[in-house]
């Protein structure tokens, strides 16, 4: 064992019983299940303090060698929303004039979206999540880190969770390429844009495709191999 490695006892250990456990489980399906993604929002002001509680949740996620590749940039300023709206419908107008395919333009009609984003504006919040390909250690040396976009990718999910538990409705956009976001957002070389997600509470009227409320049944998203002998339901 390496010198380096200090150990403490595990924290926040739950002695859950099986039902308890269960009743979780079940509870929290419950729960995600009624999250869904939305493009039209209000301009309900959100305050600060409830975007940082859910910031912190997302930098609770496990990471490469504990490097925590990530950084959001939380953006409420009215400015820089036009800002990124403008540059985003720029790219966006090429993607759907052709950029994109047309297979993959056929596969988003189905959920109504176009080039046009009023959202970024409307939204109080957006949301970018860069991945930070190269860190500093603690004396400010340069610092590989390791499974950056796995990292980055559970700590948007726990991001995604978390402001759906503080009752937001969330939509993750991923205008191609996002390097925009850098430049707009003065992020340094050793980042890059990896999603921008949109927050804030839905408008009254507003929808959600019919096509995006379709989920995959258990059968076909997961594969169980079991004991004979597992436990009893």
């Amino acid at each position: 064992m390496s010198d380096d490695y200090q150990a403490v006892p595990l924290p926040d250990v739950q002695n859950l019983t099986v039902e308890q456990s269960r009743e979780r489980a079940l509870g929290y399906l419950k729960h995600v299940q009624a999250r869904h993604s939305v493009r039209s929002f209000a301009d309900t002001p959100v305050p600060t303090d409830i975007i940082e509680a859910c910031v912190l949740a997302a930098g609770t996620a496990p990471s490469g060698a504990n490097h925590q590749p990530w950084h959001f940039a939380c953006v409420n300023d009215p400015n820089l929303k036009r800002q990124i709206r403008e540059a985003a419908e720029i790219e966006e107008a090429e993607f759907y004039g052709g950029r994109g395919g047309d297979e993959w333009l056929k596969n988003l009609s189905k959920l109504g979206t176009d080039q046009f984003k009023p959202f970024l504006e409307t939204a109080p919040w957006l949301i970018a999540v860069f991945v930070e390909r190269q860190g500093k250690d603690a004396e400010g040396n340069k610092r590989k880190n390791y499974y950056m976009s796995e990292s980055v990718g559970i700590a948007t999910g726990f991001l995604l969770n978390a402001l759906h538990s503080a009752g937001l409705a969330t939509l993750t956009h991923t205008p191609n390429p996002m390097k925009f976001l850098s430049k707009i957002l003065n992020r340094p070389s050793t980042e890059r844009p990896y999603m921008l997600i949109v927050v804030g509470h839905p408008s009254a009227d507003a929808t959600v495709p019919a096509a995006a409320l379709i989920k995959k049944p258990l059968e076909e998203i997961a594969s169980f191999f079991t004991d004979s002998n597992d436990f009893p339901k």
